[in-house]
């Protein structure tokens, strides 16, 4: 497999419960607590709904018409600034070490730049430590403490990139 067998694509209706599922089914995965994680949020089950707003895209990853991945962005809730959120990026085992997080993540960014966002933040859990490192590899920093508040209390990682003109 490599990284030209996928189709990164965004996200349409009937994605909605495919998506949930590789969202919960990695958080499981992790370890990571289900309250306060993507696992117990609301959107996560209408996906495509939730994405049906101003400034913001939800992108899938598609392998053989079975989503095995995604990302999205969307402006950063609770928060006054012209920052965006990467958020609900998850990848099934199956397809990581392919270069996929970095073509996804690249999509966003440039998505990002194009809806006039200035920088990018996410947050993640410490030991989902491979996702650390692409991010980093990725351009994005570690801040001490959380900007906006999205609720995502378990999320001790919090990152930000500058998006460049």
């Amino acid at each position: 497999m490599t990284s030209e067998d996928f189709i990164i694509r965004e996200i349409t209706s009937k994605d909605n419960s495919q998506i949930a599922r590789v969202i919960r089914d990695v958080i499981v995965e992790m370890g990571a607590p289900k309250v306060g994680t993507a696992y117990a949020d609301a959107a996560t089950d209408k996906m495509f709904e939730t994405y049906q707003k101003e400034k913001a895209i939800y992108y899938v990853v598609e392998h053989h018409h079975k989503i095995v991945g995604g990302a999205g962005i969307a402006k950063l809730d609770n928060f006054e600034g012209n920052t965006c959120e990467l958020q609900k990026m998850y990848f099934l085992p199956t397809i990581r070490g392919l270069g996929l997080g970095t073509k996804l993540i690249t999509k966003c960014l440039e998505k990002a730049k194009d809806f006039g966002f200035e920088n990018c933040y996410l947050e993640t859990l410490p030991y989902m430590e491979a996702a650390v490192k692409l991010y980093k590899r990725n351009g994005f920093v570690n801040l001490d403490k959380p900007m906006g508040n999205t609720s995502h209390f378990n999320c001790d990682v919090w990152m930000l990139k500058e998006i460049n003109e």
